[in-house]
């Protein structure tokens, strides 16, 4: 990534806050389209006043986690987790998300993530939604995982993180194949579900669109 590029992400969060010296978060979530696991949210907060040259140079590859490979995410988000004032992540259990609906989870987790931020920050930036019932200013930012350095980092966190607690499943679960797809819709993944059914990890308010569409003809159970 070109430097320029993280530096025009710097400061778009520094032009957002109005300030040289800003604290400014960034929320962002993972998970949204994932058949199985939880949806994770995640607010960082940066800290411009104790950013010196080298901690700015050691976050200068955070982008859109989606832009960056499993490697790249694992050493970006020890850097963000040693630099950032604070981390904070909010997990909704797959049951949670069939109770309460995906969209819901997603906006009460990132709401929940940057209410937690503790001090305020100066500005927070959260990527693409308004929250309606968050409890702190916040401005949504269309694809802000990728212009502001904030969200970027914050997109990083919840990748990573939401990566390794399906990877840890794994074991419970081997004959899904969690560790690879991470309870993404891949060929494998729609295999190992067409051979073994569903799993307490599935989402299962997704039979009436998502598995339709997979053609694996499945049904919530009607108390879920």
């Amino acid at each position: 990534m070109a430097k320029a590029a993280v530096n025009e992400r710097f400061a778009f969060d520094l032009a957002a806050a109005g300030a040289e010296a800003a604290a400014v978060a960034g929320a962002d979530e993972a998970g949204r389209g994932c058949l199985a696991g939880p949806i994770a949210a995640a607010a960082v907060c940066l800290d411009y006043a104790a950013l010196d040259r080298a901690a700015r140079e050691a976050l200068s590859g955070v982008d859109d986690s989606k832009r960056l490979t499993r490697p790249r995410r694992e050493a970006l988000y020890s850097e963000i987790v040693r630099l950032a004032r604070q981390v904070v992540v909010v997990l909704y259990s797959p049951a949670a998300i069939d109770r309460d609906g995906l969209h819901r989870c997603n906006l009460r987790g990132l709401a929940r993530a940057v209410e937690r931020l503790d001090p305020a920050p100066d500005v927070t930036l959260v990527d693409g939604f308004r929250l309606p019932d968050c409890a702190r200013e916040h401005r949504a930012v269309v694809g802000g995982d990728h212009l502001s350095a904030a969200v970027a980092a914050a997109s990083i966190v919840a990748k990573v993180t939401r990566d390794r607690v399906m990877c840890g499943l794994h074991d419970r679960f081997p004959a899904y194949g969690f560790d690879s797809h991470v309870g993404y819709a891949t060929a494998s993944h729609q295999a190992a579900i067409c051979e073994h059914g569903v799993c307490e990890l599935h989402r299962l308010s997704f039979a009436s669109v998502a598995y339709q569409q997979l053609g694996l003809g499945l049904e919530a159970p009607p108390d879920r």
